[in-house]
C-alpha cells in the first residue's frame, strides 16, 4: 500500500515476535536485511534499546553521489511490537522521513510485520527536488520482509 508521502509492505513471518523484534534490534543484521541496496555495514551501534538512541550506518547511493554515513534516531520502541527511527546523514538533525516496524503476533510463532517508510514530514524544499521520493521502492521494501522472514528463521 502506498499513497504519495509513503510506503508500507506488511507479511507474516513464521516466527515469534520477539525473535523478529531481536533481529530488527541489533544493527548489525540491517545490511542483510536491506532490500533497496544502500545499507554496507554499521560504523556505530549498539542493541537499540529505547527512543533517544542513534546508530550510525555505512550507506552507498548514487543519490549522494556515492559512500555516506547515516545517523538513525530511534523514535519509537515497544518490545515486540514497534521499532522506528528517522535517517539524517551523518551529523546532521533528521530532515523528515521515517522508517516504522510493526509486529502483530498471529499465535505463537507467527507474527504479521508491517514495514513503513514515511517521508510526509519532509519539508525542505530544496531536499524534495534534490530526491525524488520514494527513494526506496514497495518491491524494495517487499525483498526487505522475505529478507527478515529468511533471517529470522536462520537463528
Amino acid at each position: 500500500m502506498s499513497d504519495d508521502k509513503k510506503v508500507t509492505v506488511e507479511r507474516t513471518i513464521d516466527a515469534p515476535a520477539d525473535a523478529v523484534f531481536d533481529v530488527l534490534t541489533n544493527p548489525q543484521r540491517h545490511p542483510a536485511l536491506d532490500g533497496s541496496g544502500f545499507v554496507r555495514s554499521v560504523d556505530h551501534a549498539d542493541r537499540i534499546q529505547k527512543v533517544g538512541e542513534v546508530f550510525t550506518m555505512n550507506m552507498q547511493g548514487d543519490h549522494m553521489g556515492g559512500e555516506y554515513k547515516t545517523d538513525n534516531h530511534v523514535s519509537g520502541y515497544v518490545k515486540d511490537k514497534l521499532l522506528a527511527w528517522k535517517t539524517a546523514p551523518a551529523g546532521t538533525e533528521p530532515p523528515g522521513w521515517e522508517w516504522l516496524w510493526e509486529l502483530e503476533a498471529q499465535g505463537p510463532n507467527a507474527t504479521l510485520v508491517r514495514h513503513t517508510y514515511d517521508w510526509s514530514k519532509v519539508t525542505d524544499k530544496d531536499l524534495l527536488q534534490k530526491v525524488k521520493f520514494p527513494l526506496v521502492t514497495e518491491d524494495q521494501l517487499s525483498d526487505t520482509l522475505g529478507r527478515l522472514a529468511a533471517e529470522t528463521s536462520s537463528r
